[in-house]
């Protein structure tokens, strides 16, 4: 089996780029081509003495991108231990550097915007991987493949997170390059698949006995993006904010010597042949999140509440059934607990979620529970006979979590989990073990599978369903705990060891806050909840300066996070073009609109110096007070202008605009032009605006992102 180079040099020549591993060094060695990026693999021995300006020892190459007027080779230079899954070692990326295959002189201003998104976003991500474990698949799906594949081929396509910056070097394994035929196998051990999300490996005990627990959450790299740019489905099934999390146990684990260091070269599944004679047992237990599966969005107007879209869940259907199609063939079984509110502007999408379930599900039964709260405490969709249908295997439950929980009273959200109790026994878990002596390849002795998996939603997938998935975990865990034999029945683990119970909350709250970091650009709410087990003042105050810093950022620092999205993952891919002749991220707004809010601060100042200046004895009172009434109206005809016109200063994606914002930004635009005194000198800029860079109004019809 072929596992990726802990130990790399990189030798920097005027012609290529060489990469080698010092502790391989009958390995092909890696040359990249200057300028042109062809790759190929040659004989150590062929490239020595070759002149090299540089010699740099990194952990791996992150990938390869082109941008408008270079290619570069992203390569990791500084990683982060995080700790041993399984005896293997895991790190987080920590610092990385892009290498130009060609010596830029002049500076673009659209390169250096791209370099500018790159860096920021690679450095702000959590990305993590491993030389001997494969961390995009679940242990379940580990145990079914065939460990003799390449660690890279092996990787789960939706959360191979630097797929697309890989793919040059695929292509070259695939397709083969000048002079070499394919397939390249020798490039295997360059390419190093990552994940983006969450992961923390934590050995403790529980009771006196040892353990390790884990968590794991997998974003998917498809439709990935920020919170209202990105929303519901895409014509290819991938909803928004997709998540896979796994809470791992691990008991008895004494594997050792399994990539300890960037420069190990011990065997890929070495065990410790002085521990004990005890089964290592692995537990897990998976649950999924994502975006309601329609075709709807949310559009930033500067209002505190966007304004909701959705389209006809016709239209969407096609998309949904390819969604669950996939999710039923790779989880089985999916109970789908809906947390959106069902009055208010929420409504419109748990409706739409419904109906699209109905269309999928063979004679569809729903049941509809109440109580003093609400009137729709419960409401579940699922087949009301023999399943006929890959669809019937679709269980819709509804939760008025706000209603529930209303007072702080959150307790209450454990109804759902007695509600779902029989589907989560017949669910079950995955359990192996790895015993002395056996499996030296690596594999698991199967003694138990989960057979469906709980996909939990709310309007962002981020706080109310946090607090139901951790719910879940706590569940299972006290199941696992019972079953190894570590907990009595009917006990449970938060009553018997308060430092294991303190682990277990951290651990969830920490995941509520980097899955929300990475979508909304803040911490989670809630997380009080998730930490201490109840709600609790500050917590709700934190929560108010939570939704205040996502209110900022989401109307105004979004946008370029956005394009950093798009240009990783390569849904946008820059055009080639001379320096200076596109402007991609220029500002095409007309001046007179950039101005608005630059007077609006002059005037809020003035008014302030105004007001707060000491005035001479012998001073004229109406001339000041004259002149602080004008820029007081000014001030406020320019907030007023700003709020109205919300959409003209969000800052919106500038790579791949958003159909709903070409709408809504030409109609503020010709509602501005009608008016009497702006009319004018909007005309003036009718050219300007007609080279901006968004997508035709018919388009936008067409589908909403």
């Amino acid at each position: 089996m072929a596992f990726p180079f802990r130990d790399i040099n990189v030798q920097t020549a005027s012609d290529s780029y060489i990469f080698s591993s010092p502790s391989s060094p009958n390995a092909p060695v890696l040359s990249i081509d200057r300028p042109t990026g062809d790759i190929r693999l040659s004989d150590a021995s062929l490239l020595t003495g070759k002149r090299v300006s540089r010699v740099t020892s990194i952990a791996g190459i992150l990938g390869m991108i082109r941008l408008r007027l270079d290619k570069y080779i992203i390569i990791i230079t500084k990683v982060k231990p995080v700790g041993r899954l399984r005896g293997h070692m895991v790190y987080k990326v920590a610092a990385t550097e892009l290498l130009p295959l060609r010596e830029r002189q002049v500076h673009d201003p659209d390169e250096d915007n791209f370099l500018a998104l790159l860096r920021s976003f690679i450095k702000s991500g959590p990305m993590y991987f491993s030389y001997s474990i494969d961390l995009t698949n679940s242990f379940q799906r580990q145990a079914q493949q065939d460990n003799a594949s390449p660690l890279w081929k092996r990787a789960d396509d939706r959360f191979f997170w630097n797929r697309f910056i890989q793919s040059d070097l695929i292509d070259f394994r695939t397709l083969g390059g000048r002079g070499q035929p394919p397939p390249q196998p020798g490039i295997d051990p360059y390419i190093l698949p990552v994940i983006f999300g969450m992961l923390e490996i934590h050995p403790t005990t529980f009771k006196g006995t040892p353990l390790t627990i884990a968590l794991i959450t997998r974003r998917s790299r498809h439709r990935a993006g920020t919170r209202y740019f990105t929303r519901g489905l895409d014509d290819e099934g991938h909803v928004a904010n997709y998540n896979e999390t796994e809470q791992i146990l691990v008991i008895n684990d004494t594997a050792a010597g399994l990539g300890g260091s960037v420069g190990s070269a011990g065997p890929a599944w070495q065990r410790n042949t002085s521990a004990e004679s005890k089964d290592m047992q692995i537990l897990s237990y998976v649950q999924t999140r994502g975006s309601v599966p329609a075709y709807w969005a949310e559009v930033n107007t500067l209002k505190y509440t966007p304004k909701l879209q959705i389209r006809a869940v016709e239209a969407a259907f096609p998309a949904a059934r390819a969604h669950f199609d996939e999710q039923i063939r790779i989880y089985g079984d999916n109970y789908l607990v809906n947390l959106v509110n069902q009055k208010g502007r929420e409504m419109r999408v748990k409706q739409a979620y419904e109906q699209i379930v109905e269309m999928l599900v063979s004679s569809p039964k729903e049941h509809t529970q109440a109580d003093q709260r609400t009137d729709e405490k419960f409401h579940t969709i699922e087949t009301g006979g023999p399943q006929r249908s890959h669809f019937d295997r679709l269980h819709y439950i509804y939760f008025d979590f706000h209603a529930e929980t209303k007072g702080l009273q959150m307790h209450r959200a454990q109804l759902l989990i007695d509600r779902m109790h029989e589907a989560l026994l017949a669910q079950q878990y995955f359990r192996a073990a790895d015993m002395p002596g056996s499996r030296i390849d690596g594999r698991l002795e199967v003694r138990s599978l989960q057979t469906s998996v709980v996909r939990t939603n709310c309007m962002d997938c981020l706080d109310r369903t946090n607090v139901v998935q951790s719910m879940l975990a706590r569940w299972t865990l006290d199941r696992m705990l019972i079953d190894l034999g570590l907990l009595a029945r009917g006990a449970r683990f938060a009553d018997e060891d308060p430092a294991f119970e303190l682990l277990f909350r951290n651990l969830w709250a920490d995941n509520a806050d980097v899955v929300s970091r990475s979508y909304s650009g803040t911490g989670a709410m809630k997380t009080d909840l998730t930490r201490l087990g109840r709600r609790t003042k500050a917590g709700a105050l934190q929560d108010a300066n939570v939704a205040v810093t996502r209110y900022c950022r989401n109307n105004f620092l979004d946008g370029p996070r956005q394009d950093a999205f798009d240009l990783f993952l390569g849904a946008y891919q820059p055009p080639a073009g001379g320096i200076g002749t596109s402007f991609i991220f220029a500002d095409r707004r007309p001046v007179w609109i950039q101005s608005v809010p630059y007077i609006a601060a002059f005037g809020f100042f003035f008014v302030l110096v105004a007001l707060y200046t000491p005035r001479l004895p012998d001073a004229a009172v109406w001339p000041l007070r004259l002149v602080t009434i004008f820029w007081a109206v000014v001030t406020a005809w320019c907030l007023h202008f700003i709020l109205s016109n919300g959409m003209l200063y969000v800052n919106w994606p500038k790579l791949n605009p958003r159909p709903w914002a070409t709408e809504g930004y030409h109609e503020t635009i010709s509602r501005v032009r009608k008016d009497r005194i702006l009319g004018p000198l909007v005309a003036r800029h009718e050219r300007g605006l007609s080279t901006a860079r968004y997508i035709n109004a018919e388009e936008g019809k067409k589908r909403i992102e």
